[in-house]
């Protein structure tokens, strides 16, 4: 009996915070709503990265636990998400259909109170922000097993839209089927997938076939609908598309991760640990690209990525990839970009924001 009255005690407390918190996130939110205002009065975009990362790390600073930093960051990714829809309703497009690893970076960006637009392709994707269908895109641009996604890379070059943020979605791969594994005869997913689980599939369904869709969500739909199908997917796609999780984790590597750009209009405000990309074009010449780099370790810049890609303008004429520390409005990176320019036949910011945390 004592037992049960500390319970309840314990718990006219919790109630008493509850009241408390509410009173204070709604607070917060008229705050917000009046921020929203003012952005519209200065033409600004209501998502800003800049901002973003400066709550979180806040988050960061202020918690003193027991909640881990990331417990408390998934809270205020949805905070974030309702006051953001608060002050404009807000669209973001992603290469669906609905469960695709693009849409989870999506939602574990913007929450899950902003409107997703599934499209067909990565090309729709910056289509519908171009054209002012939707605020922002997700698209994803490497896998760290199966390496740069290109179409976003040749998206990247010819678009006049921004990387404005990034996403780091820790991949998980599952057999999804609604048979069982011994009537399973073909298996359908994404080509980059079936690179990602190979030994599993060789040691536990070799010989069966494996067919390439658009996407992992395609192939949960398909495999609902075909008997003796199966796909590799996500397990949001098991629960949305009514499939039965036959394996889990069956990704090669458990190290898996896909990095996503965030594409907009605007470049994103600098903070105090920033990224920039950049693509270029060197003149072809012995040496060309060890004069390029030079600049930068002059600069004591330090490269985080280069990627190399064909240009498809003429054969041999390659696109240089480039990740880079900092922001490029610093006068640092203004001058080596600078320098870059006189040495390139073709150069492009494709944009600056915040490092992830």
């Amino acid at each position: 009996m004592k037992d049960r009255m500390n319970i309840q005690k314990l718990r006219k407390a919790i109630d008493a915070l509850d009241e408390k918190i509410i009173e204070i996130l709604n607070k917060r939110t008229e705050l917000a709503i009046k921020i929203g205002k003012e952005k519209e009065r200065l033409k600004e975009t209501v998502y800003m990265p800049a901002r973003e990362r400066q709550i979180y790390d806040n988050v960061k600073r202020y918690n003193k636990g027991p909640l881990h930093h990331e417990m408390l960051m998934a809270i205020y990714r949805e905070v974030m998400s309702s006051t953001i829809v608060l002050q404009k309703p807000m669209k973001v497009a992603y290469l669906g259909p609905s469960a695709t690893f693009t849409h989870l970076a999506g939602l574990q960006k913007f929450g899950s109170q902003v409107e997703y637009v599934a499209t067909q392709t990565i090309t729709d994707v910056f289509n519908e922000v171009a054209r002012g269908n939707c605020d922002f895109g997700v698209v994803p641009v490497e896998n760290s097993i199966e390496g740069a996604v290109n179409h976003t890379l040749d998206m990247l070059v010819d678009s006049d839209l921004k990387i404005c943020s990034e996403i780091l979605l820790d991949v998980s791969h599952n057999l999804l089927a609604n048979c069982p594994v011994k009537e399973i005869k073909k298996v359908y997913s994404k080509s980059e997938v079936f690179g990602q689980c190979r030994l599993w599939l060789e040691s536990n369904l070799p010989n069966r076939e494996l067919i390439e869709v658009s996407s992992t969500s395609k192939a949960a739909e398909i495999a609902v609908r075909e008997k003796g199908a199966a796909a590799l997917a996500s397990s949001l796609a098991a629960r949305i598309y009514k499939l039965k999780l036959i394996a889990e984790s069956i990704e090669d590597s458990p190290h898996n991760v896909t990095r996503f750009l965030v594409i907009g209009k605007k470049q994103a405000q600098r903070t105090s640990r920033d990224k920039t990309s950049l693509v270029f074009s060197v003149k072809d010449r012995v040496g060309a690209l060890h004069d390029i780099l030079l600049p930068f370790k002059s600069a004591k810049i330090n490269l985080t990525k280069i990627e190399s890609r064909p240009s498809k303008k003429k054969a041999w004429d390659y696109y240089f990839f480039v990740d880079m520390e900092g922001h490029a409005s610093e006068p640092r990176l203004q001058k080596t970009i600078a320098q870059l320019e006189k040495r390139c036949h073709f150069l492009k910011i494709l944009g600056s924001y915040p490092q992830t945390i």
